[in-house]
């Protein structure tokens, strides 16, 4: 469109200016040179090929050029009082080329490249930019143009980019429901079905609940990933321990949390989980509930386990073994939450894990 516009100023400038000219017919010549250019100019860039370094360095020689054939269908006197020929708005199509192809700087760079060949045509430099402001126009429309033109790439690669990120997220998320509804299904029907039998198919059973743990984490695992690069969603992070021997409960909606303390929460149950595997027995089961109160989150780990004697853990701490005060209890303390345990011998374990939320990330 401003090549069009360009153009057509152009063509009322060389008729208000044709009979001041030495040479009008040589002057009409040169400027059907011009509309053919344009024309040529408005065709490469719509197909692609006018986008091209070596055309627009092309443009810019036919730009100088026809700029500088003033001297042939003008006088100098003309070429001094005038701007000049064929009008510097339509020499500026050079500068916008530059700019959107490779940015500010290259515009910059070519919009002096116009000045200077405005300058050979009057045959000195002009420092009153009151009269000749032809030098900050171009570098204005190269700057502008050039950032423009930087942003409008970029923005495009982020939408290109999130096209393709949510394309493979639904691609993610098809095959994990068939992955759900078959493979992992099957393997906790016969790591359930094993463990009743019993005898030699125990160690089947025990395999199959390894690689059904495997196929829920590998299926969950980049369903966490912070939506604006700074929250989680804590829920999807607890259904990567969910498996035949760990029930996990979560909310409808996502339960998120900054980053940060999301990793150190899901860490802190993971320990408490491990525990349950370590130390509750074979047969026991682990329960999580996720809770989303507004203010706060809670996650209640409880099994239905041997328990925890009453005084173990006094000593396990005075004998150097700190994993519960250290890894539960202190990254709660770290969190600026609470961890309360219940337990009793032969009466399982529940840990109720709490930590306040941010402002910015309650919905």
């Amino acid at each position: 469109m401003f090549r069009l516009l360009s153009c057509v100023y152009a063509f009322g400038f060389q008729l208000a200016v044709n009979r001041d000219l030495n040479s009008p017919v040589v002057g009409w010549l040169l400027f059907a040179v011009l509309i053919g250019w344009s024309a040529a100019c408005a065709i490469a860039y719509l197909q692609g090929f006018g986008r091209r370094p070596a055309w627009v360095l092309a443009e810019i020689i036919v730009v100088v050029a026809l700029m500088l054939s003033t001297e042939l269908i003008a006088s100098d006197q003309w070429a001094l009082d005038n701007q000049s020929w064929p009008t510097t708005l339509w020499a500026t199509n050079a500068t916008i080329s530059a700019a959107i192809l490779s940015g500010p700087v290259p515009g910059m760079l070519a919009g002096l490249i116009i000045v200077a060949a405005s300058t050979v045509l009057k045959g000195y430099v002009s420092i009153d930019l009151g009269r000749n402001a032809t030098v900050v126009i171009e570098l204005a429309v190269g700057l502008a143009i050039g950032m423009a033109a930087q942003t409008a790439r970029r923005a495009h690669a982020e939408l290109e980019r999130a096209a393709r990120l949510a394309a493979s997220l639904e691609e993610r998320e098809r095959l994990s429901r068939q992955v759900h509804d078959g493979a992992i299904q099957v393997l906790a029907l016969v790591a359930r079905r094993g463990r009743e039998i019993g005898g030699d198919t125990a160690q089947l059973a025990e395999l199959a609940g390894e690689q059904e743990r495997a196929l829920r984490r590998l299926v969950s695992a980049g369903d966490a990933t912070p939506r604006d690069g700074s929250t989680v969603d804590l829920g999807v992070l607890l259904r990567r321990r969910a498996s035949d021997r760990v029930s996990v409960s979560v909310p409808a909606e996502p339960v998120l949390l900054d980053s940060a303390v999301a990793e150190e929460f899901f860490a802190a149950v993971t320990n408490a989980l491990d525990n349950v595997e370590a130390h509750a027995g074979p047969d026991a089961r682990a329960y999580v509930l996720l809770e989303d109160l507004g203010a706060t989150v809670t996650v209640s780990v409880r099994d239905d386990g041997v328990g925890i004697p009453e005084g173990r853990l006094e000593s396990a701490v005075q004998e150097g073994r700190i994993g519960v005060a250290k890894s539960i209890v202190g990254r709660m303390d770290w969190l600026g939450g609470r961890a309360e345990l219940s337990t009793a011998a032969g009466a399982g374990t529940e840990w109720e894990l709490t930590v306040p939320r941010r402002p910015e990330t309650r919905r």
